[in-house]
């Protein structure tokens, strides 16, 4: 059995395999309620112990996802190479490298919740993100295309996968980052680096590319295998602790958005603008990709692939004929990459692609058993109605959403990854007009102009969108089916030259509005019995019921928190938005039933989150 580890940079996490299955990867967030903890992972480690039922010493192995010493020595080169400029970044990076990052051995065995006398394996960063694109999915053979901010050095990586060995042929290396491209003008946009790229993905469909010319012609020079050099002259990231500088400003008429202040056509454009690039070079390193490993399939991971604007785009190009994505493709996958290279390629042990993939849906966190919640419930005296039959739950958790309510669903295991899948889910009727404004006002506390995944029982979806593949990750944009889209009136296409962003959001555009953005497109989850469960019981009750295979689904959590892991957490979420249902596994609770003294902590709660 194998333990792999991320940590110390974003999104730590561990992943324990055992005869290549995955038994169980989580990340240490869901368990601290740090939103993105990069600190040593130890609950998510007891967590994967406690689900194996092992100790640390029934483990074989512990891996770590990257390789501090060469990590280091790009830091120290990039510094030495813009010095003198760049000594406060030096000044306030150096502790932390000197006390901890440097020793990371003896760091990771000073954690660990027992004593560790065997040595620490440690792979590469992009080894670890290739690994976990290949190696979970369900192809004999296939390429491989990472693609993040960057590793020890390597900012982007081309590969094959044979069998139980993947092998990295190309390789673009920091400064040059696709990543940190798109970081610069999420932090110029005034979104928070590492969290708010997502934010610049929904916001692009709003404006339009007028930017893109500029960017290529100034700021990227680049080639027609993808890759290219960025010039250094407009960014700050190599040697400063801001992505963009004054020139940068300049450039595009002025000095970065503070946060929360108005979203301007500036910001919307410069959205439009930089995801229209990236996806181009995402097309482009796909196409040499395909040509230098002569395979027709594609795997996909780190930070970028979680782009699922680009990944359907590159879908529809057709240049594979099947692209796998890996899930949890930022950071906290590396934990469960490096354990699977581990696994197969060091130890070098037989694979047997699983038909659909071996990633257990994405399930592979905590589970909560009916009477762990009952006794939660119970001692804390909270009102809740119990359904013994699953079928009578969900005949009433329909009639609850068709109503217009608007449900936290808590079953099964956590999801591994940031997507919400139908575990720990807050979920509505996406043919409701007022769903996405009032999800994103009262229930997430976030942008309002931010759209909503539908999740369709995967039968259903070529009914509904232009997709001709399963996305039962969420990592796929797909177009509204032309049949189901409704032609706007005068009024309405001129309220989408509105500066006002919440003008524009809520004009209906489909027959399912509320998971209908801007552009006709959705960010889709395709659901199957076999990999969901319940959660397509639930969906296809509703079709049966209420004659739509369609849900609104999005993550179990306010902005600034983690999805929600334990009761504990859903209750607490629950109590202190406008969240109506809580469902926990086979307890429904109602909010007009709650005690007034379980919404005191509601402002409290709110407040206790950075909501930038």
């Amino acid at each position: 059995m194998i333990l792999g580890i991320s940590a110390y940079y974003h999104d730590s996490a561990a992943a324990l395999v055992a005869e290549g299955s995955i038994i169980a990867a989580a990340q240490e967030e869901r368990f601290t309620r740090i939103k993105h903890d990069y600190n040593f992972p130890v609950h998510a480690i007891n967590y994967c112990l406690r689900e194996a039922n092992i100790s640390l010493n029934d483990l074989d192995q512990i891996v770590f996802y990257e390789k501090p010493l060469l990590k280091f020595d790009r830091l120290l080169e990039t510094y030495i190479g813009f010095a003198p400029k760049g000594l406060k970044s030096f000044v306030h990076a150096m502790p932390q490298w000197l006390k901890q990052k440097l020793h990371l051995p003896r760091e990771i065995k000073k954690n660990l919740p027992d004593r560790w006398n065997k040595p620490i394996v440690f792979t590469s960063h992009h080894e670890s993100h290739a690994a976990s694109a290949f190696f979970p999915s369900p192809f004999e053979e296939a390429a491989i295309l990472t693609m993040d901010g960057v590793g020890e050095w390597d900012t982007a990586t081309v590969g094959v996968g044979e069998r139980n060995r993947i092998q990295l042929l190309k390789s673009m290396h920091f400064p040059d980052s696709l990543g940190l491209l798109y970081s610069a003008f999420t932090y110029f946009c005034g979104f928070r680096v590492n969290s708010g790229e997502y934010k610049l993905m929904g916001l692009a469909p709003y404006g339009n590319p007028v930017f893109k010319d500029l960017i290529l012609d100034t700021l990227i020079d680049l080639k027609e295998d993808g890759s290219f050099s960025l010039n250094l002259d407009y960014f700050n990231y190599c040697q400063g602790l801001t992505m963009t500088n004054d020139k940068f400003a300049n450039l595009f008429g002025g000095p970065p958005r503070k946060s929360e202040s108005v979203i301007t056509d500036r910001e919307i454009n410069l959205a439009s603008s930089i995801q229209a690039v990236t996806e181009e070079i995402v097309l482009r390193m796909a196409r040499f990709t395909r040509d230098l490993s002569q395979k027709e399939n594609l795997c996909i991971s780190g930070g970028v692939a979680l782009n699922c604007v680009a990944n359907g785009k590159l879908l529809n190009e057709k240049i594979f004929k099947n692209i796998w994505i890996q899930p949890a493709s930022g950071d906290a996958g590396g934990a469960l990459g490096c354990a699977l290279f581990t696994h197969y390629q060091l130890m070098e042990n037989n694979r047997i692609p699983s038909p659909h993939d071996s990633m257990e849906g994405s399930f592979l966190g905590p589970k909560f058993e009916n009477n762990e919640i009952r006794s939660f419930l119970d001692k804390n005296q909270i009102p809740n109605h119990f359904y013994s039959s699953e079928k009578e739950l969900l005949k009433i958790i329909c009639q609850f959403i068709s109503k217009g309510k608007i449900i936290g669903w808590f079953q099964g295991r956590m999801e591994f990854g940031p997507r919400a899948l139908g575990g720990r889910s807050i979920i509505g009727d996406a043919r409701n007009s007022e769903m996405q404004t009032k999800m994103n006002l009262s229930i997430k506390f976030r942008e309002s102009f931010r759209p909503f995944a539908p999740s369709i029982l995967e039968e259903e979806t070529s009914h509904f969108f232009d997709l001709d593949s399963p996305s039962p990750y969420m990592l796929l944009v797909a177009p509204i089916k032309n049949e189901i889209r409704r032609e706007l009136t005068n009024e309405e296409k001129k309220a989408m030259k509105d500066s006002n962003l919440l003008a524009r959001v809520k004009i209906d555009r489909s027959s399912i509005p509320a998971v209908t953005h801007v552009d006709y497109s959705a960010r889709v989850q395709s659901v199957t019995e076999e990999r969901n469960g319940r959660y397509y019981r639930l969906i296809r009750e509703f079709r049966n019921s209420f004659k739509s295979p369609i849900l609104v689904n999005t993550s179990f959590n306010v902005r600034g928190e983690p999805i929600v892991c334990t009761p504990q957490d859903a209750y607490r979420c629950f109590v202190s938005t406008d969240m109506d249902v809580l469902v926990l596994e086979n307890f429904v609770l109602l909010k007009t039933e709650q005690p007034d003294e379980s919404f005191k902590e509601k402002e409290k709660y709110i407040s206790s989150f950075d909501l930038d």
